[in-house]
């Protein structure tokens, strides 16, 4: 893959430049905050993935992610992966539920990412067109009191079936993740969509929808 990596931090940027170089993949550039991320894919627009930080100069608050929103924007093929010790809300809905129903789009916690392999995997879903989030991160953007969420209408087993879809997982990954037939899945993900009211017709992807829709600013 090609890819352009965006972090405040020189030690991690570079690290991840010699990681992804070890394992086959091109790094056409590196940079340190979100105006100079816009501007490397301006240069470079054919890559596969960015990786991007949330909290960059020069105020240290959302940079990247509005960065990464106005990529998906201008270069809606590029996969984007957030990779941050935060999770912002705001501008996290916004990119998640685009017009292209969060495709190609991940968000990871540094300080959860234990396995290369993770992150790895992470990236080329990404690149691939698909999705891949942290469960943390879908668990505190879904964290909304249950008097005023249609979430609160689910099932426990329909909670874990919607975080498993939220970390991207196939109906079949999740099946085996949970120990049901697949069958079990689909029965379980129509539920979650007609609890959600969520239409066939919406013109977004309901896996995505089913997720993001009720999450707040």
């Amino acid at each position: 893959m090609r890819m352009i990596l965006a972090d405040d931090s020189t030690l991690l940027r570079e690290g991840l430049v010699r990681l992804l170089a070890e394992e086959g993949h091109e790094v056409v550039a590196a940079v340190g905050d979100g105006a100079a991320l816009v501007e490397a894919v301006g240069r470079h627009p054919d890559v596969d993935a960015v990786v991007v930080d949330v909290r960059m100069p020069p105020t240290h608050t959302d940079e990247g992610l509005r960065a990464a929103l106005e990529i998906r924007r201008r270069h809606p093929g590029i996969g984007v992966l957030v990779l941050s010790q935060y999770v912002e809300k705001r501008y996290a809905t916004e990119l998640l539920t685009s017009e292209d129903g969060g495709a190609g789009v991940g968000y990871l916690l540094k300080d959860r990412v234990v396995q290369v392999d993770e992150f790895l995997d992470a990236l080329e879903r990404v690149a691939a067109g698909r999705a891949a989030f942290d469960p943390e991160v879908v668990r505190r953007l879904l964290a909304r009191s249950t008097h005023t969420d249609p979430l609160g209408r689910l099932t426990p087993r329909e909670r874990d079936v919607l975080d498993a879809m939220a970390q991207g997982h196939a109906n079949t990954a999740i099946a085996e993740r949970l120990h049901v037939s697949r069958s079990a899945v689909e029965k379980h993900i129509n539920a979650i969509f007609d609890k959600l009211e969520l239409p066939a017709s919406s013109g977004y992807s309901r896996r995505v929808l089913a997720v993001l829709r009720y999450l707040g600013s």
